[in-house]
C-alpha cells in the first residue's frame, strides 16, 4: 500500500483486466467494484445497497454463463490484493493503515457475500428449470406423446443423442410403497459413473428411478443396476429392499419407450415371483411376460389344474408352496425338503396329495410341465388370495 507521498493513483481499468487475466473470468463481472474500492479508502463507507445488489447480479449472470463460483471470488479477491498494494492513504500512520485495511476487507466481505448469494439464487433457479426440463423429457419420451424429431433435438441438449441403441433401468420398492430412493445429484454420479463412457440421464417418474444408458459396450445397464443396488440398499433376504430391473437395449426414442416398457414387465414379475435376486433382467424373464399377455389363457390352466387343491387340509397354499420348490430344485424332493425346512416324507406325502386331488403326477414328465406352468401362472396371478376372473 502506498502513501498519498508515492504519488498517483491506481488505475481501475488495468486493476480489473489483471484480476480477470489472473482468475481466468471475463473482468466485466466485478462491475464498478475497484472503484468502489478506492472510494471505500478513502471515505470508510461500507458498500450501497444499489452497489451490492449490482455484486448479486453479477453472481446471477455467471451462474448463467457456467462460470464456477470459484472463479467468481477468485475474480473479486484477485482485485482486491492487487488494488491494496497501490491504495494510497492519507499519511502511513499505523491507524491509517489499520483503518484503510478494515474499510477494504469489509467492503471485499460484503461483496463477495452479495455475488455468491446472487450466484446461488440463479443456480438453484437453473437446476430447477433443468430437472423440470428432464422430467417433462421423460415423460414425453415414455409415454409417446413427444413428436421424435423434438425428442431428439430435447435429449440432445440434455446429453442422450436418442438415433443411437439405449437401455432403461427402473429402480422401485416391493409394492412401491415408497419412492425408489434418493434422487439428484447423488443418484446422477452413481449412474454416470457406472455407465461411463455412455451417456446417461435419470430421474424420478412417479414411485420409480427411471435411469437411461447409452450403449457402448453392451454391459453399462448392468453396471448401473448393480450399482444403484448397492448403494440404494439392496440384497438378498432385506426386507423392503428395493429392486433393480433392467430392458434390452433398442434403437431411437420408441426404443427407449419399448426398455422401459420391458424394464417395467420385469419389475412386475419379480415382485409377483418373490425372486430372491434384486436386480433382474427383462430379457431372463421373457417366458413369463409370455404367460401374462395372455392371462385369459393362464387363468383357464389355474384353474382347471389346481382349484382342487383347495380341498386338502389347509388350502391350496402348502401344495403350491411345495410344487414351486420341488420343480425349482430340479424334481429332487430332498432339495424340496431343504428349501422348506421339512422331511423327505412330509414332501412326498404333499406330492402324492397333489397327484390325488388333480389327477396329475409331479414327477411324471408329461403331466410336470402342466404342473409346472400352472403353478408359475398362479404366483403371476396372485393365486388363491387373489380370485381368478
Amino acid at each position: 500500500m502506498k502513501s498519498t507521498g508515492d504519488g498517483g493513483r491506481p488505475d481501475p481499468a488495468e486493476v480489473t483486466r489483471a484480476a480477470g487475466r489472473e482468475a481466468g473470468v471475463a473482468p466485466d463481472f466485478l462491475g464498478g467494484y475497484v472503484h468502489s474500492l478506492l472510494d471505500v479508502t478513502r471515505t470508510g463507507r461500507r458498500l450501497r445497497a444499489a452497489e451490492l445488489a449490482g455484486h448479486g447480479q453479477s453472481g446471477a449472470r455467471a451462474a448463467e454463463d457456467g462460470i464456477a463460483l470459484r472463479g467468481l471470488v477468485d475474480l473479486y479477491l484477485s482485485a482486491t490484493w492487487r488494488l491494496w498494494r497501490e491504495l494510497p492513504v492519507p499519511s502511513s500512520s499505523v491507524p491509517a493503515l489499520r483503518a484503510a485495511g478494515l474499510a477494504v476487507l469489509r467492503a471485499a466481505d460484503d461483496a463477495v457475500a452479495a455475488a455468491a448469494e446472487g450466484f446461488e439464487r440463479a443456480h438453484l433457479s437453473i437446476a430447477r428449470r433443468q430437472e423440470a426440463e428432464r422430467l417433462e423429457f421423460f415423460d414425453d419420451l415414455l409415454s409417446g406423446s413427444g413428436g421424435l424429431p423434438d425428442l431428439v433435438a430435447r435429449g440432445e441438449r440434455l446429453g442422450l443423442t436418442l438415433a443411437g441403441r439405449h437401455q432403461v433401468v427402473l429402480v422401485a420398492e416391493p409394492g412401491e410403497a415408497e419412492p425408489a430412493g434418493p434422487a439428484g445429484l447423488e443418484v446422477d454420479r452413481i449412474v454416470a459413473r457406472a455407465a461411463a463412457p455412455a451417456p446417461s440421464l435419470t430421474a424420478t417418474r412417479g414411485r420409480r428411478l427411471v435411469a437411461v444408458t447409452g450403449v457402448v459396450d453392451g454391459w453399462e445397464a448392468r453396471r448401473v443396476a448393480d450399482a444403484l443396488a448397492g448403494t440404494l440398499g439392496s440384497g438378498p433376504g432385506t426386507a423392503g429392499r428395493r429392486r433393480v430391473a433392467v430392458g434390452r437395449a433398442y434403437t431411437g426414442p420408441n426404443g427407449v419407450r419399448r426398455s422401459y416398457d420391458e424394464a417395467s414387465g420385469a419389475l412386475d414379475v419379480a415382485v409377483r415371483l418373490s425372486l430372491a435376486d434384486p436386480v433382474v433382467d427383462a430379457a431372463d424373464l421373457l417366458v413369463y411376460q409370455v404367460l401374462l399377455r395372455d392371462r385369459a389363457a393362464i387363468g383357464d390352466l389355474v384353474s382347471s389344474l389346481l382349484t382342487p387343491l383347495k380341498q386338502a387340509r389347509g388350502g391350496a397354499g402348502p401344495l403350491l408352496a411345495t410344487l414351486d420348490a420341488y420343480y425349482s430344485s430340479g424334481g429332487v424332493a430332498a432339495s424340496a425338503a431343504r428349501q422348506l425346512h421339512l422331511s423327505v416324507r412330509a414332501v412326498t406325502y404333499r406330492l402324492s396329495r397333489v397327484a390325488l386331488l388333480t389327477g396329475k403326477d409331479p414327477s411324471d414328465p408329461a403331466d410336470a410341465l402342466a404342473l409346472h406352468v400352472a403353478v408359475i401362472g398362479a404366483r403371476l396371478l396372485g393365486w388363491p388370495a387373489t380370485p381368478l376372473g
